[in-house]
């Protein structure tokens, strides 16, 4: 049966959007992308009522009223431990993956989400401030792995045409979540103070609707062939996910590339850092995540409500506004995800930085200015429109994308956990550090993040080459041909005219065959 699959279906791989490629983004980032996203800002409507949970629990423990600073303090801890639970759930990932499959991590760690929401749920009926913060702990940790696994899953099931589409709709969903938390947390809704652990544990939802339909699925077919090695299996999920299609072509593509594995065991992090012939691809990932957060989307968050209020908006519609906000982030989402296979990854990324870098100097001289021209106002709140546009078109997700694009199978796991920590770790620093810096800086402080955002964007259009509508091993050979070029730098010594001929590249991520880089010794013999 796999024979006559693979010898009677001829022509090109299928460009169509199937059912079940589309069922599958839709189930994995509706069920797991788009709690990132709804942890994040789900805490910022009842943060009053949790202040009051908690001073009120400690009254009824201890007898004392605890002091505004400690009260800060306990509720600064809520929201920030969610982010250091999400390092904790990054750095999971490689054994998750490697043991579980893609698939089969999405799943299997959906019991996270439960315990969770039944920690924060009862929390208010048990008395318990510890159970918020646990569970906040818990949601990070399944957010930290999600925000890798979900993008590495529908990269490999996703044809070459597709994988730029497929891979950006987990940052629509993360738009998704953040507009549900803002709309649900309004006064109208679930904004009253009974309401909040309700709020706070909505989050099984979406994941039991997930856990009730995703096992029914195939695991990924690159998962299945190059670490499982069951062909069979890899050719039932090639169809499953296929309409019509010369699957050949992709089974062949996907043996080249387990050809050019040394082995096919999951490389650590320390292995992945140590391997030169990824260096470029390493530094990309570094940059680019880091670059994700320290771009200033997180601080403008926090700086949104004075902004808004500075502007004249009353204080009892910035609420409403705010969920204004959370709504152009999904129509930046979309427009990304409908653009990415025309215009390509590159475009979007450098386009995306370089519009938020504009409109952080925007918020600078708007801010400075505001005082003696009025009008200036208005225009800090289209800069702070035009940041998270610009970084819901582009920086928001392709990050993730390009993470599973640039390395091949072995690689991609560790890769993921160095472009996940960074990403987590940047998020609590810019969360940690900018309320220092915005009282030392006052409104230069976003001038700090309009220079990374053009670093990044430079970097980008000189060293990431584009990737659209290429499959792994042709991205591998892109990045070999510059190693090529930096080896034959090294090798070239002044005065000597030796010729460096180049043979054949084997199929590996920027890597040479052994011998493959000779000196004509010709001149140079003795």
């Amino acid at each position: 049966m796999a024979e006559e699959v693979l010898l009677t279906s001829p022509g090109k791989t299928s460009s169509y959007l199937t059912r079940s490629l589309l069922a599958v983004a839709f189930l994995t980032s509706f069920g797991s992308s788009m709690l990132y996203g709804y942890n994040l800002a789900v805490v910022n409507s009842p943060a009053a009522y949790i202040k009051n949970f908690y001073n009120r629990s400690v009254v009824s423990r201890n007898g004392t009223i605890m002091d505004e600073e400690s009260l800060t303090l306990m509720y600064s801890l809520t929201v920030s431990i969610f982010a250091i639970g999400g390092l904790v759930g990054s750095l999971m990932v490689g054994v998750l993956v490697t043991r579980f499959g893609r698939k089969g991590t999405v799943v299997n760690t959906s019991v996270l989400v439960f315990v969770a929401s039944v920690l924060m749920g009862f929390s208010k009926v048990c008395g318990s401030p510890e159970m918020v913060i646990v569970g906040r702990f818990i949601t990070g940790i399944h957010s930290g792995i999600s925000l890798s696994v979900v993008p590495m899953y529908l990269g490999e099931i996703a044809p070459k045409n597709l994988r730029g589409f497929l891979g950006l709709v987990p940052s629509i969903f993360i738009c998704v979540g953040v507009f549900s938390a803002q709309l649900l947390g309004l006064h109208e809704l679930l904004g009253k103070e009974e309401h909040w652990p309700l709020l706070l544990s909505l989050v099984a939802v979406p994941t039991f609707i997930q856990l009730m339909l995703l096992p029914w699925f195939p695991e990924s077919p690159r998962y299945l062939l190059i670490e499982k090695h069951n062909v069979h299996a890899t050719i039932t999920a090639l169809k499953w996910y296929r309409s019509k299609c010369n699957i050949q072509e992709e089974i062949e593509e996907m043996q080249e590339e387990q050809r050019s594995l040394s082995s096919s065991d999951t490389l650590s992090v320390w292995q992945l850092l140590l391997d030169k012939s990824v260096r470029w691809q390493v530094l990309s990932v570094v940059v680019i995540n880091i670059g994700m957060q320290l771009s200033g989307i997180d601080a403008i968050w926090f700086y949104t409500n004075d902004i808004f209020e500075n502007a004249g908006i009353p204080a009892g519609e910035i609420q409403y506004t705010t969920v204004g906000t959370g709504a152009i982030e999904i129509i930046g989402g979309l427009i990304g995800c409908f653009t990415i296979e025309k215009l390509g990854r590159r475009p979007l990324v450098i386009g995306g930085f370089t519009i938020m870098g504009v409109c952080c100097a925007g918020i600078t001289l708007s801010l400075i200015l505001q005082v003696s021209l009025p009008f200036m106002r208005y225009i800090s709140v289209t800069c702070v429109v035009g940041i998270i546009a610009g970084f819901c078109i582009g920086p928001a997700g392709v990050p993730f994308l390009m993470t599973a694009e640039l390395f091949k199978q072995s690689h991609r796991p560790a890769a993921y956990i160095v472009g996940g920590s960074l990403n987590w770790i940047s998020n609590f620093t810019v969360g940690f550090v900018f309320p220092f810096l915005q009282m030392s800086a006052g409104a230069y402080c976003y001038l700090v993040f309009a220079a990374v955002c053009f670093v990044v964007a430079t970097y980008v259009y000189a060293f990431i080459p584009e990737t659209k509508n290429k499959t792994f091993v042709e991205i591998s050979r892109m990045f070999s041909k510059k190693e090529a070029v930096l080896e034959t730098q090294a090798l070239v010594a002044p005065g000597h005219v030796d010729t460096l001929k180049l043979r054949k590249m084997n199929g590996g991520y920027g890597t040479l065959e052994n011998g493959s880089l000779e000196l004509d010794s010709s001149s140079s013999a003795p």
